[in-house]
């Protein structure tokens, strides 16, 4: 499944702990955007370890998007929407 992960946290050594986490999940596309692509195991697991991070005054985002929601995602400017890559064991 293909997920949006957006976050405003005020304090600094929170957000980069969020940062550092979010990179084990998905390709970051801006400051505090990142695009998932995790299956249900992953996506428990990574909500749990942002819980684990974030308190009340944080805002911690997550949308879900379908099949036919992604194929219509427009990028203006630079950048591009996060492809599953595949994945070869050789």
């Amino acid at each position: 499944m293909f997920y949006i992960v957006s976050y405003d946290i005020p304090n600094d050594r929170k957000r980069n702990r969020v940062s550092k986490a979010m990179l084990n999940y998905g390709a970051r596309v801006q400051y505090s955007v990142f695009e998932c692509i995790i299956d249900d195991k992953l996506l428990e697991k990574m909500t749990a370890k942002l819980r684990k991070i974030i308190s009340d005054e944080d805002s911690v985002r997550i949308y879900a998007l379908c099949a036919k929601c992604e194929k219509v995602v427009t990028v203006l400017g630079r950048g591009e929407v996060t492809k599953d890559e595949n994945v070869f064991i050789i």
